[in-house]
């Protein structure tokens, strides 16, 4: 069966009175007069053979018809005009949404956002923090970076960084320590995760002392802390490569223990764009040139 050819302008006169229910507030966001738009409507109905509108008093009502045509049209033509946005001067703009969880956000990600930006400046990056509980298809993502083992379920995982846990302090502190046995002395930062303290104690066959003060969920809160001669946190160095090089934070022992790492991930099911491509590589190239 043949589809009726039907003019752009009669669709986007339809659509626009179907969400002011008025002929004249559709004609005013039109830029046309209110006897061009009703023409239009009516073509559109000719070509279709059904009514889309009843007239009522107080404007329209739409039809059984026209109230399952005129939610395809509203979506069908912002998105539209949402690919057209993205042209400009002379080149396709991809906007990227992009989950984070917020502790490599702000202790890598964030610092680097320039060089990205400058590199692929054809990508519109939209950056959604969290706290590693995200669903990509639920908050409508295209990639997110989450830290755990790799193993969520519907997901492919590209690792990106590994971050062991190791102790780290002002350079104050670390004047101070010369064994792990006398971190009993100092106070330990904890964070939200268990057990955090006793793996690496135990890790050296030492049992973990009493653990107290605050506890934080955020590991860019720890190392402020830290940094600040306030206690010890253990922190994935590889996140504070650059509060290591400025002399803020300090390294006192070598021993590290695997909690975890950080992972690029993504639905298998939809194509990679060029966008989600180029961060990818990007991705990964800075993450060799910035080991520590």
């Amino acid at each position: 069966m043949d589809r009726p050819n039907i003019p752009l302008n009669a669709l986007r006169a339809f659509e626009a009175a179907a969400r002011h229910l008025t002929l004249s507030k559709a004609a005013v966001e039109l830029c046309v007069t209110q006897a061009a738009l009703s023409q239009h409507i009516r073509n559109l109905e000719e070509r279709l053979g059904v009514a889309l509108f009843r007239r009522v008093p107080r404007g329209l009502v739409l039809t059984e018809e026209g109230a399952a045509l005129a939610p395809v049209l509203t979506t069908a033509l912002d998105r539209i005009g949402d690919t057209l946005d993205r042209f400009s001067e002379g080149r396709y703009h991809e906007a990227l949404h992009l989950g984070v969880v917020g502790t490599f956000a702000t202790g890598w990600l964030i610092p680097r956002l320039a060089g990205f930006e400058r590199a692929h400046p054809e990508v519109d990056l939209r950056i959604f923090a969290n706290n590693n509980r995200v669903s990509i298809p639920g908050e409508g993502l295209d990639l997110a970076i989450r830290f755990g083992d790799g193993s969520w379920p519907g997901l492919e995982a590209s690792k990106i960084m590994e971050a062991p846990l190791t102790p780290m302090c002002s350079p104050a502190i670390a004047r101070e320590l010369h064994s792990p046995a006398e971190l009993g002395r100092q106070r330990l930062l904890r964070s939200y995760r268990a057990a955090e303290w006793e793996r690496w104690f135990a890790g050296l066959g030492l049992l973990c002392p009493a653990l107290r003060g605050p506890m934080l969920d955020s590991s860019v809160a720890l190392a402020d802390m830290a940094s600040q001669g306030h206690g010890i946190a253990l922190l994935p160095r590889a996140l504070f490569c650059e509060r290591v090089s400025s002399g803020h934070l300090v390294q006192p022992f070598a021993h590290a223990v695997d909690a975890g790492s950080y992972w690029l991930t993504r639905v298998p099911s939809r194509p990679e764009t060029a966008g989600m491509r180029s961060f990818r590589e990007w991705l990964q190239a800075s993450m060799r040139a910035s080991e520590c």
